[in-house]
């Protein structure tokens, strides 16, 4: 038995008063094979296995797992998630008084059995009445740099970026949906390890470090979900980008139908970017690779296999404003008969994601009230140097998400109109400066309300929706 084995096992069995001991876990490494290391307050199984040859295994292998008992260890731990299939290498996040911190991250040797963890083992109860959550590790090697100068093309990004940090792999720039000589002001640049990207992370704390002369915004990107290889196998809808705001959706069907007449059932676009759905999955992967590249309108386009999305995901955005690239957010793949419009009253339902992190509906944020004892010192603030998760109403979010982007804030019309029932109703009408021309001059959801703080908050979801 190795010597930090039984460090590992022998430092946690002190602790553990009678409910494991070391013995468990000892005799777990001596079953397996494997070897168990503690260090940085993780307990690390294997990585790699015994007889492990080659590279680790790639990304979309690890599942994150929580609500573990804090008095549950590897010896059971491990054996029911070697039912999924072979573990690479089992880290339980541990607490300095020997207790697991509650959670851990397994990593398997192939993503079909991450997957499948995460489908038989997701809710399982692993004790009486005791139920862990299984969902996907995401190791996110991407960083949102936003207030990059609009003239700025990808290549000079790129440079510039592979100059102050290190392990830059690619550099993704969205042209502007109005200029497409100019970016939008921000860029995702992808890095070639979590690691990398948390380094470079650091050395770009806003504030303290400029390109091309200007303060520059930093975050985490919103991690893209890891869409299941069965699911994308019945996909038939594709995702346009980069396409003109005066491209018209009978322009794209008719684009689309060219390859072979009559296979496009519908389109829908959404400002620059568009959702084209087939009646037959073959035909969609055919024009997928032909007309990626093509030319509509002057503009050259980018097609790719639309991700779909769990309902429950429906609202969930990107700080940009835009859908999850490549997801139908908001049309939720929905029959023929069920128009996207009919979500937009649930105004509780609205989840965003600004700088990368989840963003709570008006329901689930939290409402909590403190005292107020004399002499507590109060600082003056602004709104806007708060976090995104500090508000709780769309219009709110609005107002941020206008101001981080430089953009004028929102203006708001009232309009009012009588039911048949004798009540006033009231939609509000969203006016963005900043970004208003002629195609989309204006944002105005197609539902009334009988409150003003009802409309207001509706226009304002409608209007992060389709920005």
């Amino acid at each position: 038995m190795h010597e930090e084995n039984k460090a590992a096992a022998n430092g946690c069995g002190k602790i553990r008063s009678g409910t494991q001991n070391e013995a468990a876990l000892l005799a777990l490494m001596e079953k397996t094979g494997y070897s168990m290391v503690q260090e940085n307050g993780q307990r690390k199984f294997g990585g790699p296995p015994p007889g492990w040859e080659g590279p680790p295994p790639p990304r979309g292998c690890e599942v994150f797992v929580g609500k573990i008992p804090r008095d549950m260890y590897e010896d059971e731990l491990v054996p029911v998630f070697e039912r999924a299939g072979k573990i690479y290498e089992f880290r339980l996040m541990m607490e300095f008084s020997g207790e697991n911190r509650g959670y851990a991250f397994v990593m398997y040797t192939a993503k079909e059995e991450a997957q499948l963890a995460i489908k038989i083992l997701n809710n399982y109860e692993i004790r009486p009445g005791k139920f862990i959550g299984v969902c996907v590790s995401l190791d996110n090697c991407r960083l949102f740099i936003g207030a990059i100068p609009k003239e700025k093309k990808k290549e000079e990004i790129l440079n510039e970026m592979k100059k102050v940090t290190e392990g830059v792999v690619d550099v993704i720039v969205y042209p502007n949906a109005t200029d497409k000589t100019k970016n939008r002001g921000f860029a995702f640049v992808e890095y070639e390890s979590h690691r990398a990207a948390a380094m470079a992370r650091r050395r770009l704390i806003p504030g303290t470090f400029q390109l091309w002369g200007h303060a520059i915004q930093v975050d985490w990107a919103d991690p893209e979900k890891e869409v299941d290889e069965e699911t994308m196998q019945r996909v038939k809808v594709l995702y346009v980008r980069n396409l003109m705001m005066s491209t018209t959706e009978d322009t794209i069907k008719a684009e689309f139908n060219k390859l072979k007449p009559g296979v496009v059932e519908r389109v829908k676009k959404l400002r620059d970017y568009a959702f084209v759905h087939f009646f037959h999955r073959e035909d969609a992967v055919a024009a997928m690779s032909v007309m990626n590249g093509k030319c509509i309108d002057g503009a050259s386009i980018e097609v790719t296999l639309a991700k779909p999305v769990n309902k429950e995901s429906t609202w969930k955005q990107h700080f940009n404003g835009q859908l999850s690239p490549g997801s139908e957010n908001l049309l939720g793949f929905p029959n023929k008969e069920d128009g996207h419009q009919k979500s937009l009253g649930k105004a509780a339902s609205l989840s965003v994601r600004l700088n990368g992190q989840h963003v709570p509906g008006p329901c689930e944020v939290e409402r909590c009230t403190y005292p107020f004892f004399p002499g507590i010192k109060l600082t003056p603030i602004s709104m806007y140097s708060l976090k995104s998760s500090h508000f709780s109403s769309a219009a709110m979010h609005l107002d941020y998400f206008c101001n981080k982007n430089n953009w004028t804030p929102p203006e708001y019309y009232l309009y009012s109109t009588t039911s048949q029932e004798g009540k006033v109703l009231l939609v509000y009408k969203v006016l963005i400066p900043s970004i208003a021309d002629g195609s989309q001059s204006y944002f105005m959801p197609d539902k009334l309300c009988t409150t003003v703080e009802g409309a207001k908050e509706l226009a304002a979801q409608f209007t992060l929706l389709h920005l």
